[in-house]
């Protein structure tokens, strides 16, 4: 049985993490299946918006820590290494893919769980769950993503009070800095994500797609360079068809019907 669900629905891709068990954590076959499940969303045409989450109490604690400490009793703890092969690659593919991509965050999200749901486009919470930036804590830096995605999320000194500091920020606090979208009850939060998740399935895909580029460009070039790559990307939305039957429908007064093209 893998320990990462993939199942798709009406548009909507869903990575469901499913090592209940173990609260999600990320031993090699989870983070290989992970990583692979969300590369097969990230390239399914079919798929026009994605969901993560987790199954049983924790949305994701991060790194396996028994499997972790039986690499390091061998001599060797291959952190560069999983960071290369299934960390980067899947944070990567969460940030970059051209279509929104949410987090329903169930339950605790710690290390690399906090991490992908910072990824996500979107994160609804459940004012049960938290997060917790509990690299330090193991002596440890960060990693997938989070000194990029935190800072930005947050601002720079936040980040390092998290980094430096960690704790676990309950949904209430998350959903004052920024690290929630919305705080839902527990068992509200799948269902209020996937009809989000629906909703943007339904809308302007490449608009989106052009949107999160848009934003990633601007994080790290200048004013001039990320006014001209806005250029770009408007030319780009607007030869799609779907940009076209939007302004007909409005010039028509009617609903627009995207179809993500």
């Amino acid at each position: 049985m893998s320990p990462v669900r993939y199942e798709v629905d009406d548009a909507v891709g869903v990575i469901t993490l499913d090592r209940p068990e173990a609260m999600n954590s990320l031993d090699t076959a989870t983070k290989v299946a992970l990583r692979d499940a969300v590369l097969a969303a990230a390239g399914d045409d079919g798929v026009r918006a994605v969901v993560l989450t987790g199954s049983g109490k924790a949305f994701c604690v991060g790194q396996d820590l028994k499997e972790h400490a039986q690499a390091l009793a061998a001599g060797e703890s291959g952190l560069a290494a999983t960071v290369r092969e299934h960390y980067n690659p899947t944070v990567l593919a969460l940030l970059t893919m051209p279509k929104p991509v949410l987090a329903a965050v169930n339950g605790v999200a710690a290390g690399a769980g906090a991490s992908y749901a910072f990824a996500c486009d979107l994160r609804i919470v459940a004012d049960t769950a938290g997060f917790n930036l509990a690299f330090a804590a193991i002596g440890l830096s960060s990693d997938t993503g989070s000194s990029w995605t935190l800072p930005r999320l947050v601002g720079w000194a936040k980040a390092r009070e998290l980094l430096f500091l960690p704790r676990t920020v309950r949904a209430d606090e998350a959903l004052s800095l920024g690290l929630a979208t919305e705080v839902v009850a527990a068992e509200e939060v799948l269902p209020r994500t996937l009809a989000l998740a629906k909703e943007l399935a339904a809308g302007p895909t490449r608009a989106y797609a052009a949107l999160r580029r848009a934003l990633e460009f601007s994080a790290t070039h200048e004013l001039a360079e990320s006014l001209d790559h806005e250029a770009d990307m408007m030319d780009w939305s607007g030869a799609s068809d779907d940009h076209r039957a939007a302004v007909e429908a409005f010039l028509g007064k009617r609903p627009a019907v995207f179809r993500g093209h």
